[in-house]
C-alpha cells in the first residue's frame, strides 16, 4: 500500500515540471517571462533595466526591481543634512 502512495506521488511530481526562479540579490533588475498555459519564470540576472529590456523585447515578459536586491537608501523630500 505505502508502495503505491509513494509511486504515485512522484507520478504526480514527474507529470508537473518546475522551473527555477532565481533571485539574485546581486543583480538588481529581473525578468518575468510567460510561456504556454501560464507558466512563469523569473530570472534576476540584469545589471540595468535597459539591458532587461532588451532581452523582454518581443517576449512576453516584463522587468522589474529585484525585491532581494540591497536598495540605495534615499532622503526623504524636504530635509536638509549639515548646517
Amino acid at each position: 500500500m505505502l508502495r503505491r502512495i509513494v509511486l504515485a506521488f512522484t507520478a504526480i511530481l514527474a507529470v508537473a515540471p518546475a522551473t527555477a526562479q532565481r533571485y539574485d540579490s546581486q543583480y538588481p533588475v529581473c525578468l518575468q517571462k510567460w510561456g504556454e498555459a501560464g507558466a512563469t519564470a523569473i530570472d534576476c540576472s540584469y545589471t540595468s533595466l535597459e539591458q532587461c529590456r532588451a532581452t523582454a523585447s518581443g517576449l512576453s515578459a516584463t522587468c522589474f526591481a529585484n525585491p532581494y536586491s540591497p536598495q540605495p537608501r534615499q532622503v526623504p523630500p524636504g530635509r536638509v543634512h549639515g548646517r
